[in-house]
């Protein structure tokens, strides 16, 4: 959701802030603010709009101080405006706060505030936030730390938070429940953010808090842990950061979706490397070498996951049940966590997540363990909250991804789920050693082939200018490609804003054929393996009621040229493996699409990256 960065030390903090804002502009772009504290006071600027329209608009103070932090948000409680953006003043004017998450019991907090005599000027749970912790600072006569860990035991919901009082103007405290939140530990300095990017050209290493964790991050002293509740003391564990500052810069791309798209290449084989061993007949992950019988027992796989984690989840389904033999239940986290499931020791659930923040799926989680079930998570972000809460699990590797439209979230998700897939597989003896040998062959080839399939996108391009102003569109696919249809279909709604939908191919008799005549694009997964021959009738039906056909097919193919308006090329692989060559002309027909009707790609309205409340 919302972005949050923070710095103290002896650097000027405006152009880190303001940097780490734009870094992490894909969290939230409603709006955006910073205060910087001089040694007198605090000067606050912040405005509705973009990272860009905050710094024009900072010209109008002053931009002086080593110590200040800044936000970039995403609307939950109040409209985009400048008022509701953070950063939020206490009503003294001593206290600044900004705030990720929401409060969910700020109303009647609220309510008490204001029977108090304060007063409020915008219509954020955040305001009333700042305003409670000044209220226990003054009638407990304690500390900011004290008066933050007060507050907090009072109020429900997610939060994570960085606040500065500027009568105690040597440290920024900050604290965690459900939304994710870093200290960067330089020499005599400090960065806060929801990310490492914003400080990673700083300093590799960090300190990651967990849920229920606060902390007093005080010039010239070592960070002082406490958690929330109990008032324990925690320590610190510093990580060192994998990442480097080139991989969350667009280099040269226009658009970070577009250097993603074209990432996935690398990606793939990153993903696979040090765990796939082709020529050994070899696939080592410790996650599940550790935790072997759990899965060779298992009743049942249960699949949690949103957007387009949960139809790489859909892949998966395909791939266990067909490889390994193990019954898997796909399920959205969000409805899952509601419903209640019906779970046992004997279960398995994988989460996936490509922040390792998703609010649904960490509840999930967190459901699933109370049942007594083995928890494992797949996710990108090292140090995250799933990866934390799993009992055992498996990084993509995918690098950072900064487009809010996932792409090679899916293929490298699809290809960690695939290596677990064959893995256990090879273990329950559901393959043969030739057949396993040839599996393993082809998947390392996978990397290669999704090069070549890039490679048409000139003539995507061309055909995204035929279809760029349409008003609706259908994706068909069976089989291992119906969750591609679904997440092709996803891609275009979320950055063209076209209406679009996924559906298995044969189903399009059930009802969406009625939909289809000269003016509706019909996008066609139409690869040899497969049910090849069914999609090719149901290409027919297709064509016979004036529909549009955009047909991605294998290399060669020669039946259904004949019967589409377009076709794509993708190499020919195994059925198992085709989503992840089958994905790629779709996202690039969405992205050159959404390009087109003149939309941000990579900041398309009303999402955000990481989905940190409900």
């Amino acid at each position: 959701m919302c972005g949050i960065v923070g710095y103290i030390g002896h650097r000027d903090a405006f152009p880190i802030i303001i940097k780490g804002l734009q870094r992490l502009e894909y969290r939230g772009y409603d709006s955006a603010g910073i205060a910087l504290f001089d040694g007198n006071q605090i000067n606050l600027v912040k405005t509705k709009g973009k990272v860009e329209d905050l710094r024009n608009k900072a010209n109008s103070i002053s931009n002086e101080g080593t110590i200040g932090i800044g936000h970039t948000r995403w609307a939950t409680h109040g409209v985009p405006n400048d008022v509701n953006s953070h950063p939020h003043y206490s009503n003294s004017g001593d206290l600044v706060i900004i705030h990720n998450g929401i409060i969910e019991n700020y109303e009647s907090i609220k309510k008490e505030l204001t029977k108090r005599g304060y007063t409020f000027t915008s219509d954020t749970d955040t305001e009333v936030l700042v305003n409670l912790i000044e209220e226990v600072k003054k009638t407990e006569d304690v500390k900011l730390g004290q008066a933050v860990q007060i507050a907090l035991n009072q109020v429900v919901g997610a939060y994570a938070i960085a606040v500065f009082d500027r009568k105690k103007p040597d440290e920024i405290v900050v604290a965690k429940l459900g939304s994710p939140l870093a200290i960067g530990v330089g020499e005599n300095e400090f960065f806060i953010a929801s990310d490492a990017s914003p400080f990673i050209e700083f300093t590799n290493n960090a300190v990651y808090l967990e849920d229920e964790e606060m902390a007093i991050v005080r010039l010239g002293k070592e960070i002082k842990l406490r958690k929330i509740k109990n008032d324990a003391v925690a320590y610190p564990r510093i990580l060192e950061l994998q990442m480097n500052l080139e991989e969350i810069e667009k280099g040269g791309y226009d658009h970070f979706m577009l250097k993603e798209i074209y990432e996935q290449p690398r990606a793939i084989k990153d993903t696979y490397r040090g765990r796939l061993l082709a020529d050994q007949g070899i696939i080592r992950m410790a996650g599940i070498d550790q935790n072997l019988e759990k899965f060779m027992n298992a009743n049942r796989i249960i699949i949690v996951a949103c957007g387009t984690s949960w139809h790489a989840g859909l892949v998966a389904e395909y791939i266990f049940e067909d490889l390994a033999r193990i019954p898997v239940e796909v399920e959205y986290a969000s409805e899952f966590r509601y419903r209640n499931p019906v779970i046992t020791e004997k279960d398995v659930l994988i989460a996936i997540s490509q922040s390792g923040e998703t609010a649904d799926t960490l509840a999930a989680i967190k459901l699933a363990k109370e049942k007594g079930a083995f928890v494992f998570g797949v996710c990108n972000v090292v140090g995250s909250s799933i990866a934390r809460e799993s009992d055992a699990g498996a990084y993509t590797h995918a690098g950072p991804e900064i487009g809010v439209a996932s792409t090679k979230a899916f293929t490298t998700q699809i290809t960690v789920l695939t290596l677990l897939a064959l893995k256990l597989a090879k273990e329950k003896g559901t393959f043969s050693e030739t057949e396993f040998h040839e599996f393993l062959t082809e998947l390392e080839t996978i990397p290669s082939k999704v090069e070549r399939a890039l490679e048409a996108n000139p003539l995507i391009e061309i055909i995204s200018d035929v279809y760029k102003d349409s008003t609706n569109c259908l994706y068909l696919g069976r089989g291992y490609n119906f969750p591609v249809a679904l997440e092709g279909a996803l891609k275009l709604k979320e950055i063209s804003y076209i209406h679009a939908e996924g559906y298995p191919a044969a189903e399009m008799k059930h009802g969406p054929i009625a939909l289809i005549d000269e003016h509706m694009p019909v996008f066609v997964i139409a690869t040899k393996k497969g049910h090849y021959e069914k999609v090719v009738s149901n290409i027919q039906e297709i064509k016979s009621r004036k529909g549009k056909i955009i047909a991605i097919v294998t290399e060669g193919d020669e039946q259904v040229k004949e019967l589409a308006d377009h076709v794509i090329e993708v190499p020919e692989t195994l059925e198992s493996l085709s989503p992840l060559l089958t994905t790629i002309p779709l996202q690039l027909l969405s992205y050159h699409i959404a390009v087109m009707r003149g939309c941000n790609v990579d900041q398309p309205r009303n999402l955000a990256k990481s989905v940190t409340v409900e």
